[in-house]
């Protein structure tokens, strides 16, 4: 089993930056790249972006482009989420997820095997 940890939420003003943090409980085979996802009341969870262990390359969905950036921290096992010019709509709890997502499936939940409790993230216009 693998434990993640999320942390960095907040309340921030349109236009303002919050970095979310996600550490996991340690290293397996049954990770190769984590994520993060969000999920607005009423609304279906979302990818957001994604990154690989190895190859350090990342995805992002084209509503947080230009303004998320996701990186990870191999020696800590920890994944962030730098969130700049957030918005209104950026509002959601963010959830951090770890598997063996393939290039087809990363941006759906059930790819997923491990979840974080989730951190609420709200930004005021």
């Amino acid at each position: 089993q693998v434990q993640l940890v999320e942390s960095g939420g907040g309340l921030v003003q349109a236009g303002g930056a919050l970095r979310l943090s996600c550490a996991a409980s340690r290293r397996t085979f049954t990770v190769n790249a984590m994520s993060w996802f969000r999920q607005a009341p009423g609304k279906e969870r979302e990818f957001v972006a994604k990154v690989n262990w190895r190859a350090d390359s990342t995805y992002y969905a084209d509503s947080v482009k230009g303004r998320f950036t996701i990186s990870r921290d191999s020696a800590k096992n920890t994944v962030y989420l730098q969130m700049n010019s957030l918005k209104p709509e950026d509002t959601a709890v963010y959830y951090c997820a770890a598997g063996l997502p393939t290039s087809g499936s990363y941006t759906a939940p059930r790819a997923y095997n491990y979840w974080g409790q989730g951190t609420q993230v709200t930004v005021s216009s």
